[in-house]
Formats: structure tokens, sequence, C-alpha cells
């Protein structure tokens, strides 16, 4: 990632976020961007999925959405105002975001449904790369997903992929377990 040069640097205003855009070493010129929150959970904040369909049996985050917090339109409409502006803009771009999030920007980046979003299964601090077929704008395509290898083979990927010219490089699923867990992060 040394060797990458960001023109911008986006970053969740939740803590999690804030620290894995540290520990990536990117945090000299981040700027805090709301529409990377995390999905808001509302009534179901800090509850499992076998928790909530004790009660609500077949609940999926990607159809049914949160009582008192965001549906999937709303989260669409969200994400949808993101891309938006992260295509106006010029250079490489690094986010750094949650895993809901995170899954339904790469959905709707490719102009999927938010349904689609809960096939894009993300691991806590994996990286992925969003990007364009043939340079461009008009043609969003994924060049990386949920990869989690070595840093060295991690460079490795991202030189293999430089002739692809990365429009965004987008860290995902920013320690999710970290604040709900009281988990840390080894580097």
């Amino acid at each position: 990632m040394k060797d990458i040069d960001f023109t911008h640097v986006f970053v969740s205003p939740l803590k999690r976020a804030t620290r894995t855009c540290e520990l990536a070493g990117l945090n000299q010129m981040p700027q805090s961007e709301f529409g990377l929150i995390e999905w808001d959970y509302g009534d179901y904040e800090g509850r499992t999925t076998a928790d909530i369909r004790i009660t609500r049996p077949g609940w999926n985050l990607f159809h049914d959405g949160c009582p008192q917090g965001e549906m999937p339109s709303q989260i669409t409409i969200r994400v949808d105002r993101l891309i938006a502006f992260l295509k106006s803009l010029d250079g490489n771009v690094a986010l750094f975001t949650h895993g809901h999030l995170g899954r339904v920007l790469a959905a709707r980046w490719i102009g999927l449904s938010v349904h689609f979003a809960q096939h894009f299964l993300l691991q806590t601090a994996s990286l992925s790369i969003l990007s364009y077929e043939h340079h461009h704008k008009d043609q969003p395509a994924i060049l990386l997903w949920n990869s989690t290898s070595a840093p060295e083979r991690l460079e490795e990927q991202l030189f293999e992929a430089k002739p692809a010219k990365i429009e965004m490089i987008l860290k995902l699923q920013a320690l999710e377990r970290w604040e709900n867990e009281g988990g840390f992060v080894a580097r």
C-alpha cells in the first residue's frame, strides 16, 4: 500500500474505522465521510442474526432492514449518493468502512440491488478494490474482493493489478468485532 498514491482517503466517523485507517498507515490525510458509516441497525443494534430470528424467523438485513433503523431503500439511496461522489473524484481513493455497508457498496457499485449484497461476504480487516473495466467509469468492476493475504502478498496482487489502473481502493470490514467485542488488532 505504501507504493500506491492516494489522492483521497475517506473514513467512516466511527472509531473502529479511524483505527483501521491508522493501522493501514493512511492516517495522514483522512477525511471523515458520513456516507461510510455502518448500516443503522435501529432496534437490532447489538443483537445477533440468530437472536433476531428467534422472534422474526427468516429475517434478512438486506431484504428486511431494521425497525427504527435503515431499510434497504434508505441504505441504497445513501450508498448511491456516495458512489456518485466517489465517481466525481480523480485518482486513487481509499475508503475505510464497515462490513454491511461495504457489501452494499460493492453490490451497488456494479449495479446490483442491495438484496444481492448478502452474497458479498467480508472478513474483518479485509481489502477489496473497486475499479473500472477498460478504465471506463461507465463500466464499474470489482478487481479484488475480501482479501486477507499477508501484506507482502497484497503488495504483489496490487502490482499485478496496476495495468488495470486502479481507480479506487476500498478498505472494508473495519474491525467490527474490535468495537463490539473488545478485540484487538495484531499487525
